[in-house]
């Protein structure tokens, strides 16, 4: 049976892909953390919807009493994450200040700024010095807007996260705006050391769209075609993320990212997400147990946390093995007329859409709550 320990033995991070008030308050994070079985956090706003939609921990108290000092929804939003990633950020201090690649939360820059990349910088420095913690990353989305906030970012030598990369596009635009923000940051003085980055990198999301549009194709298509088609189900996302870790090596071994090592800089990690298994006919441990390998993190719902604790496999480096039929697997889907790069930037324009939508349909709930606890709080004066 293996643990997250045994993962970060081999250069591979666990990280929590979730957040609440409820899992801080209650001593669940810090517990997890004790046991060396997460290195870090991740968020994003449909996690906090859920969150306070459910009214989890101290969320309502927190909100009537914001609503009651005449804050508005967006400002509410922003004390009650901001909030939540502070006190994540000092449950894992100690880690991180034994370990400096360990230890991390994210919070993530509104999806409504996905195509403005100047609004996009603005909020990520806000949201940084308002936190101001060594342990926090701001989430950046990898959209053609989102890429140059990226690069100004670590120019100014700002730690991120970058989210929603489905395709080896999207992640040599990141790899490459890394290397020319860092490359800025050195140019001013700063010291590269001190700015850390990953990449995120979805992989069940792949899976889902390309089993969907395999799916029309085997309906119409008949004996070895349709064998062959069926063959290749389940398998679009591990070959693109293994595809994607070769890029990583090539590019962080390189001539090009040579003097920025030799001034301390450290590899921008890919880091998986989207490792929760949605189909029930896969295992449920698809996506972790074949991506490990050194320099990486992979971001898990509690869910696949609690699988992975229970009956992982003992981890070798899987994400080094079977590159050649990742390879020949994406060359097959072309060949059926499915190409894993258009796939991907669907996936981002969905992905953007439904991020916006749960912000968006978290402050509608946030500004109903709000209304009623003004409503009360003037029926109580009155």
């Amino acid at each position: 049976m293996s643990t997250p320990i045994e993962y970060r033995r081999r250069g591979q991070a666990v990280w929590l892909d979730t957040i609440s008030s409820k899992m801080i308050r209650s001593g669940r994070l810090a517990s997890l953390i004790g046991a060396g079985s997460i290195y870090g956090v991740t968020s994003n706003p449909t996690i906090f919807g859920q969150a306070i939609v459910k009214n989890e921990g101290d969320y309502n108290m927190d909100l009537e009493r914001l609503a009651r000092e005449g804050n508005d929804a967006f400002a509410i939003y922003d004390v009650l994450t901001r909030k939540d990633i502070a006190e994540g950020a000092d449950a894992f201090r100690a880690l991180h200040e034994k370990n400096p690649v360990d230890g991390w939360i994210s919070l993530e820059v509104l999806p409504s700024l996905a195509a403005e990349t100047d609004k996009t910088v603005a909020e990520a420095k806000r949201l940084s010095s308002a936190l101001s913690r060594p342990n926090v990353f701001i989430k950046v989305p990898a959209t053609s807007a989102g890429v140059p906030a990226i690069r100004r970012l670590l120019g100014d030598g700002v730690s991120i996260n970058i989210t929603l990369m489905f395709n080896r596009k999207h992640y040599r635009e990141v790899a490459n705006a890394y290397l020319e923000g860092l490359s800025e940051f050195a140019a001013k003085g700063g010291d590269v050391s001190r700015v850390h980055s990953v990449a995120s990198f979805f992989v069940s999301r792949v899976d889902t769209l390309v089993d969907k549009l395999l799916g029309e194709k085997i309906q119409k298509a008949g004996g070895r075609e349709k064998a062959r088609l069926e063959g290749l189900l389940g398998k679009a996302g591990l070959a693109n993320s293994k595809v994607v870790y070769e890029d990583f090596r090539a590019i962080f071994g390189s001539a090009t990212f040579a003097p920025l090592r030799a001034k301390g800089a450290r590899v921008q990690r890919p880091l998986w997400a989207s490792t929760g298994t949605k189909n029930p006919a896969y295992s449920d441990l698809l996506y972790v147990e074949n991506l490990i390998g050194p320099e990486t993190v992979n971001t898990m719902p509690e869910k696949t946390l609690e699988a992975l604790l229970d009956h992982g496999k003992t981890p070798g480096d899987t994400v080094l093995e079977g590159v050649a039929e990742a390879k020949k697997t994406l060359d097959d889907l072309r060949a059926a007329g499915i190409d894993v790069e258009a796939v991907g930037e669907q996936l981002q324009r969905d992905g953007v859409v439904l991020f916006a939508k749960s912000y968006d349909d978290l402050l509608a709930t946030i500004e109903s709550r709000r209304a009623e606890a003004v409503k009360a709080s003037a029926g109580v004066k009155a």
